[in-house]
């Protein structure tokens, strides 16, 4: 916003002497002002230092901070009351209030400390467009950096299923959590905070790396450190290459955490070289990647992990925030309670969170009524990287979404609104992800990296699939420093999963299949989040692609879009017919016409056309969800009861 320029919407005059009543409508004018002192058509000249909160702004130009806000969300920034803006984004909102606005000279820029009040003592955070190391560079550039403090490291474990996460958290944290697990699985993300020589450290502990990396999808960067755990006598398993592809995207950084080191077959040299050829090197080797021995069951090495953990956070300047600000934090789960209403798991990542704030969160708003820590005690203030449990709000919010304090109940039902608005403009415009783009982009010379996820049916052909994609790149030179390059940022076999899609949103890759295929579940996310899905049973052609892609030559793209599927109860033989199939349409539609896919016991029988299609005794261009049809295809009779179809068309895409 700081580079555009605009016409005001609204003169000075009407803009400075209208008001908004209480429910937030524009009234009549308010009694005359002062006349001033310049010719009235001529703009008053406001005076502005290099950053100043969006309250006092307002207070200077004599209007009310909400008219301020609702300017900039005209713009599309999202902004709190007591916002810190730029001198740019400042002269830009005064303009449209009729002001002209000029810096204060360097030598008298530093503006005179304002008089605390019981609700503004804590500046509020900045935006939710912004991640939190984008506030808090801006508060260091805003002249806040003395006001950032050291905060505990927030470290998030990950690790194959059963290698021992939770146990390990169970001896960290000296309690028997995983007992209490549904057959000892972690079914829901849990936060906790731990001390170790006087220093605390808080602990997430996930479901799953699809819960770590939706969470950063939707703009929550709330890890500082991933702990991968693996067991020393299994070795690096499919879930330890996706732990690892998980915390890469996230851009943190990675301690190994030995675990079953007490066992009679454990090899532990065996795990470091093969975590090694994935580019995680022990420090002891060399490698900058900290190997932590440890037993979960035998309590063994546990301090050294608390100890590697402090080691690396302490090299982290990242790892600070302003505790005297009005507190922004992540909703790490939420739920509705029969007792207590909708309840949120915050983490707080900057400023103090108090009871009695008032708060939005996405869609949702309300006053922190009660707050407990991971204990379950009832507590008064959360500072940075603290989690707790809080009451009060309006409705169960969505995991992931940024919590920030406000001015009161009324600017935080306002926002929610707003954001409301803005999220379901959003989903009908959400930002692409595609071969065709990074061509746009390379053209442009903005994109100087393209990532792929890469999915083979076995390990025999993936290795040499991604040996060759890499033999893509240039060669690194001086003359080839601004040409673009590829990184493949996860690779494994089998089907296109949930996962790999997740991953694909919050890194902003391209999936490659190589003679796999893609689950429901999969296509249905990457056809909302428009994640480019491309599947080959040719490696030249996959190739090819990549390299026009690179290039700036790729052609227009034919896309499948999935409309329907259906299972076959029965089969009729027809005279002049033949076989025809009784289905009943499980989801979307199934359409005269269509292509269509039979798969029997997941593998894939058919792939034809849809022929005739049949309700009751007419033809019809299509069925819907939950009704029976009768269809044929187009060289195909070999039904069988159970068979699953799947219908879908062709699109090209520009």
């Amino acid at each position: 916003m700081a580079t555009e320029t605009r016409t005001p919407a609204r003169s000075s005059q009407g803009n400075r002497s209208g008001g908004r009543s209480g429910d937030g409508r524009r009234e009549g004018p308010r009694a005359p002002q002062p006349a001033p002192s310049v010719p009235p058509d001529t703009p008053k000249v406001l005076e502005l230092p290099a950053s100043i909160s969006l309250r006092e702004l307002a207070t200077r130009m004599n209007v009310s901070p909400i008219n301020v806000i609702r300017e900039l969300m005209q713009n599309g920034v999202m902004a709190t009351i007591n916002q810190q803006l730029d001198f740019d984004t400042a002269a830009i909102v005064a303009s449209a209030f009729g002001w002209e606005a000029k810096p204060i000279p360097a030598a008298i820029e530093t503006p005179a400390p304002e008089p605390p009040t019981p609700t503004d003592s804590k500046p509020a955070p900045t935006a939710k467009a912004v991640t939190l190391k984008q506030r808090l560079l801006a508060e260091e550039q805003a002249g806040d950096k003395d006001a950032l403090k050291p905060r505990p490291p927030v470290v998030t474990v990950m690790g194959h299923v059963d290698h021992g996460k939770t146990s390990l958290l169970d001896a960290i944290r000296k309690t028997d959590v995983a007992s209490t697990e549904a057959g000892g699985i972690t079914q829901h993300i849990g936060a906790y905070m731990v001390e170790h020589q006087g220093r605390k450290i808080t602990f997430l502990d996930t479901p799953g790396h699809e819960a770590f990396t939706a969470m950063r999808a939707r703009g929550a960067q709330v890890t500082d450190i991933a702990v991968l755990v693996v067991a020393a006598d299994d070795g690096v398993m499919p879930q330890t290459r996706e732990a690892i592809a998980h915390a890469r995207a996230a851009q943190v950084p990675i301690i190994v955490a030995l675990n079953k080191i007490d066992k009679p077959n454990a090899r532990p040299e065996m795990v470091k070289k093969e975590l090694s050829e994935l580019g995680l090197v022990p420090d002891e080797w060399g490698g900058n990647t900290l190997f932590i021995p440890v037993s979960a069951k035998q309590r063994i090495g546990i301090e050294d992990l608390l100890e590697g953990i402090l080691l690396v956070a302490e090299s982290l300047d990242t790892i600070k925030a302003n505790p005297n600000r009005r507190a922004v934090g992540t909703i790490i789960e939420s739920q509705l309670s029969k007792s207590k209403g909708p309840i949120a798991t915050v983490l707080v990542q900057n400023g103090t969170l108090h009871v009695g704030d008032a708060f939005v969160a996405g869609s949702t708003y309300g006053r922190v009524r009660a707050m407990f820590d991971f204990r379950g005690q009832s507590v008064k203030k959360a500072g940075p990287s603290t989690p707790v449990s809080i009451t009060g709000l309006s409705e169960v919010p969505i995991a992931g979404d940024i919590l920030e304090v406000v001015e009161d109940e009324r600017v935080a039902r306002a926002l929610a609104e707003e954001n409301q608005a803005k999220a379901a403009k959003e989903s009908n415009a959400r930002r692409i992800t595609n071969l065709e783009q990074y061509f746009a982009l390379a053209k442009a010379s903005k994109a100087r990296k393209m990532f792929f996820i890469v999915k083979a049916d076995t390990q025999g052909s993936l290795q040499p699939l991604v040996e060759q994609l890499y033999k893509l790149n240039p060669p690194d030179t001086a003359q080839n420093s601004e040409a673009v390059r590829l990184e493949v940022i996860h690779q494994g076999t089998g089907d296109v999963t949930e996962s790999d899609v997740n991953l694909a949103i919050a890194s902003g890759a391209v999936i490659l299949g190589y003679e796999v295929s893609v689950d429901t579940a999969a296509r249905r996310k990457a056809e909302s989040n428009h994640v480019d899905i491309r599947l080959y049973d040719v490696i030249y052609n996959l190739l090819e692609d990549v390299e026009k892609a690179m290039k700036g030559l790729l052609a227009p793209k034919i896309v499948e879009k999935v409309i329907g599927t259906a299972e076959v109860k029965q089969t009729f033989k027809i005279a002049k017919v033949g076989i025809v199939a009784g289905v009943r349409v499980t989801s979307g539609i199934a359409a005269r016409n269509a292509k269509v896919r039979v798969r029997r016991g997941g593998q894939l029988v058919h792939t034809g056309v849809v022929a005739s299609l049949k309700r009751l005794t007419e033809d019809v261009k299509e069925v819907r969800q939950g009704f029976e049809c009768g269809l044929s295809i187009e060289g195909f009779s070999d039904f069988k009861p159970g068979d699953l179809l799947e219908f879908f068309v062709e699109e090209q895409t520009s």
